[in-house]
């Protein structure tokens, strides 16, 4: 599965390797093009996750705030919520294609 922006690949790994959470899909670090992503200082914490990471997309002199996210530690009890442990997985959204 592949997650584009604008026509870049910005993450890419077989569907296998991905993690389905509350309907998103969550892509293994190894994955993902760090080059892309800039951490955000937009704060969250999900009651059962954990503190969020935003990311900021950058690409072109273009700057997509927050599409991207990730869970880098997680609450107690979150990996057995999910069935896998998601810690640095990266989901995107809004302006992010995903396809296989």
């Amino acid at each position: 599965m592949k997650a584009t922006i604008d026509g870049h690949v910005i993450a890419q790994a077989p569907e296998s390797d991905l993690i389905r959470i509350e309907g998103n899909w969550y892509f293994p670090p190894a994955s993902v093009d760090f080059g892309y992503l800039t951490p955000s200082p937009t704060a969250y914490t999900c009651s059962w996750k954990g503190e969020c990471q935003y990311y900021t997309i950058s690409l072109e002199g273009k700057s997509y705030q927050d599409r991207a996210f990730s869970y880098n530690e997680l609450r107690p009890g979150a990996t057995d919520r999910v069935g896998a442990d998601f810690a640095g997985y990266v989901c995107f959204w809004k302006e992010v294609t995903l396809a296989e």
